[in-house]
Formats: C-alpha cells, sequence, structure tokens
C-alpha cells in the first residue's frame, strides 16, 4: 500500500545514495498503478520485472501529456496545469493531485539555491496571474509573491515604466534584495527600451523567444542582457508543465536540480540509447515530485550533464512544438 506520508519523507530526506532506490520505487508503483505509462512499457516490450538499475527504466515521451491524462492511481484532480501554445496548437496538460505539494517543492527548490523567499522583493515580468490560472509558473510565481513578506511583490504585464521606477525606489528605500523574473522577450524590451542599471538586482530569464522575436543562444542573449543590465550575470530557470520540480542556473550556463531531480541523456537518434556523461544528447527527466503523474520524462530538449547531474541546455530538437510561459505576455 502507497503511503504518500511515507514517500515525501523519503523524498525530503533522499541523497545520491537512495535516489535509485526510490526511483525504482516510483517506477514500479507506477506501472502498476499509471494505465498509460503501463501501456507504453508494455508496447516497447520492457517487463518490469527486469528493472532493476535506473537506465533500465523507460521514459515517456513529453507529447503523451498533450493526447492523454497522465495520472497515477485514482483520483480527482485538485488543479489541472496547461501548457501556453500558439493558434492550432495543442497544449499539455498536467493534473495535480496535491497543490499544496507542488507549492511546497517550489519553495524548497528556491530555499535551496537562493534562500528563504522573504529575502526579497519579487518582481514578475510575467502576465497577470489572473490573466491565465492554469500556468503553473504563474501559480509558483504567486505563492513567491504571497510568501516574499513585501508590499513591493508584484505581476509586470506591459507597464515597463512603472517597474522602471519600482525598482529605482526599491534600490534607495530598501535592505531586501531585488529579484526581477522575466519571460526572456520581455527582458530584451525593457533592456533595449531603458538600458536600466541593475547592478544590483538578481536578473532571471524563464527561456526562448518563442516565436515573438528573433532567436538567440543563451549565450548571445545573456550577453546582450548583461550588457544592456549591466550586470554580471543573468540567472535562468528550467522548468516546464509536465514537471513539479524546477533547476535554476545562476549566470554560467549550468543548471542544478534539486536531489529528488536527475537528468539522464540519450542518444538523439535513439531514444533507448542512454548516453554517457559528457555527451550531448536528448534530455530524460526524472522528476520524484511527478509521484502522482509520470516521474521518467523523454523531453525535446538538448543537453550536456556531467558526473554531479549539472546540466546545460543546448537547445531544442527540430520540429518541436513551441510552448512554454513566454508565450503568455
Amino acid at each position: 500500500m502507497f503511503s504518500f506520508k511515507s514517500f515525501k519523507q523519503k523524498l525530503f530526506r533522499i541523497s545520491l545514495d537512495t535516489f535509485d532506490a526510490l526511483a525504482l520505487e516510483v517506477f514500479q508503483y507506477q506501472y502498476a498503478n499509471n494505465a498509460i505509462y503501463r501501456s507504453f512499457i508494455e508496447h516497447i516490450g520492457i517487463n518490469p520485472i527486469n528493472v532493476t538499475m535506473l537506465t533500465q527504466i523507460p521514459f515517456m515521451p513529453i507529447s503523451f501529456f498533450k493526447r492523454h491524462a497522465i495520472q497515477t492511481g485514482s483520483w480527482k484532480p485538485e488543479k489541472i496545469y496547461e501548457s501556453s501554445g500558439t493558434t492550432g496548437t495543442t497544449t499539455s496538460r498536467h493534473l495535480v493531485r496535491d497543490n499544496q505539494f507542488y507549492l511546497e517543492l517550489t519553495e524548497r527548490i528556491f530555499r535551496l539555491f537562493y534562500g528563504s523567499l522573504d529575502q526579497y522583493h519579487f518582481l514578475f515580468l510575467l502576465p497577470s496571474y489572473l490573466e491565465r490560472g492554469t500556468s503553473s509558473l504563474i501559480t509558483m510565481a504567486n505563492h513567491f509573491v504571497q510568501r516574499s513578506d513585501s508590499e513591493h511583490s508584484g505581476f509586470y504585464l506591459h507597464n515597463y515604466d512603472e517597474l522602471i521606477n519600482k525598482i529605482e525606489f526599491l534600490k534607495q528605500s530598501s535592505s531586501k534584495k531585488i529579484f526581477l523574473w522575466g519571460v526572456t522577450y520581455a527582458l530584451l524590451d525593457v533592456a533595449e527600451q531603458y538600458s536600466p542599471d541593475l547592478s544590483t538586482v538578481i536578473v532571471l530569464e524563464t527561456g526562448g523567444m518563442k516565436g515573438r522575436r528573433k532567436e538567440l543562444t543563451r549565450g548571445e542573449l545573456h550577453e546582450k542582457l548583461k550588457k544592456k543590465f549591466n550586470v554580471t550575470e543573468i540567472h535562468s530557470e528550467y522548468g516546464m508543465t509536465e514537471l513539479m520540480s524546477q533547476a535554476y542556473s545562476k549566470g554560467d550556463g549550468k543548471f542544478f536540480t534539486p536531489p529528488w531531480m536527475k537528468i539522464i541523456l540519450r542518444d538523439a537518434h535513439d531514444p533507448f540509447d542512454l548516453q554517457e556523461i559528457n555527451k550531448s544528447g536528448g534530455i530524460n527527466v526524472i522528476d520524484l515530485g511527478n509521484v502522482f503523474s509520470c516521474a521518467f520524462i523523454e523531453t525535446q530538449d538538448l543537453g550536456l550533464s556531467d558526473q554531479q547531474g549539472i546540466m546545460e541546455i543546448h537547445g531544442r530538437f527540430d520540429n518541436s512544438d513551441i510552448r512554454g510561459c513566454n508565450l503568455l505576455v
């Protein structure tokens, strides 16, 4: 019998020594209780009895979240998150059993890399959470705003003047750190129109242009933003609708994952051929926070990882659907 309380205790105490055992436990649980994942495993001819190592676990293509309700166990979703999409495209849907668990994960992950939320004024250059109630990013951002204990934390859309004025006010009047978190093309708009001095501000971007502007490599983007904002580094977040957890980069292009999340690369041409470290390939994600959906996901991203689980993101496979919160502004 699966006990969520017991699982959470294991998850939050997880280490390198216990990760594989818990991942295999989650795999067996999801095979037994997730009809879509079980059908996929049987279709590719994998016998779960023979899965005894991490690299033997099948990774479900992320596109399944567009076509199916991915659910482990029998329960009514407390929240359904949807990815953004262009007109005519099918969006992904992530059924969430316990939204408070999602928020707990996001806060624990942020605290792991940046410290407690109440150290910051959060200025989100994102659409208002009131405009899109199905975005996991907006739900997380709203939680951060509430937990920051700052009357100045909030959301911005196209009111760039107000954003710049708020930053200047906080630089002069508050000892708290300022955290500017924005979609990439909106940050570029601010950079090009204002060239503000953000040398004391943490600037974090969430991803690519998503069809709004000419695509840039992450290196080109960061160099442009650093010059315009007068900062030495641009931070990044790696997250998606289909995941409960996020990874963060503090400016060197390398992403760090929380202890319950792991990246395993696959050959770009053979999804069942898992790569050695320090080789570029497709990104497979193990997110044990996805215990009630699917914890083993084959993404459409390309990257590089090393022995510490640190990864670099090199882009997406050709013809992959453009998706993500960057379309929301």
